[in-house]
């Protein structure tokens, strides 16, 4: 018998026999389903907007947010951002059509981040309240790496799709089509494993930019 055979056979001995009972298991279930809100833990503010913004840029998710009035001024709000932080106004792309359609004068655009990109832009199919997270489905116009190559990730979220909850996106994907990829990144990349130190940008962008469109 190996070591982990014994540890698991001791840990056995010690709960002793346990048989599950389904009936009390499924009332028990159902019960948490008759009440969600009293299994939910409380948003940061009463709309959805206010409390996604403020989960979003709260330290530990380490995001930025601005605020534009409709989608057509994001190439506008890009701009700011770059020209704050002194970058030149050359980003990747995602190409999307909603993005391909808006009117980035003054912007070298290519599409595909390169392994070295310094910015890149692209759009979230929805965001969620509860944790400031943003989720994306890759399909043809959404590439995955368009999320994790670049220093700097700006992305366009209108307002009218941000949930409440996480197991609102489940409700809301529900008898669609699933994609090969789904991604939820909650704000810039992070780690603690040196020294319980965050560091940001280590598995992907160091920055979060995120643009919200609409009240």
């Amino acid at each position: 018998m190996s070591t982990r055979d014994e540890i698991l056979a001791a840990v056995r001995a010690a709960l002793g026999p346990r048989p599950a009972d389904v009936d009390r298991i499924r009332r028990e279930a159902a019960a948490l389903l008759d009440d969600p809100a009293s299994i939910r833990p409380a948003l940061l503010a009463d709309s959805r907007v206010d409390a996604f913004v403020a989960r979003a840029t709260a330290p530990k998710v380490a995001a930025t947010v601005d605020r534009i009035g409709d989608a057509g001024a994001f190439p506008s709000a890009v701009g700011r951002y770059l020209a704050a932080r002194g970058i030149a106004p050359t980003v990747a792309l995602q190409p999307a059509q909603l993005l391909k359609a808006m009117d980035w004068s003054g912007f070298e655009l290519h599409d595909g981040p390169a392994a070295d990109e310094v910015a890149a832009v692209g759009v979230a199919r929805w965001g969620v309240a509860e944790t400031g997270s943003l989720v994306f489905h890759s399909d043809a116009q959404t590439p995955v790496l368009t999320h994790f190559l670049p220093l700097h990730h700006i992305v366009l979220l209108h307002a009218g799709r941000i949930l409440a909850y996480l197991e609102d996106y489940a409700q809301a994907v529900q008898g669609t089509r699933p994609p090969r990829n789904v991604n939820l990144v909650t704000g810039a990349s992070g780690t603690t494993d040196i020294e319980g130190s965050l560091v940001l940008g280590a598995h992907g962008p160091r920055h979060l930019h995120i643009v919200i469109a609409g009240a």
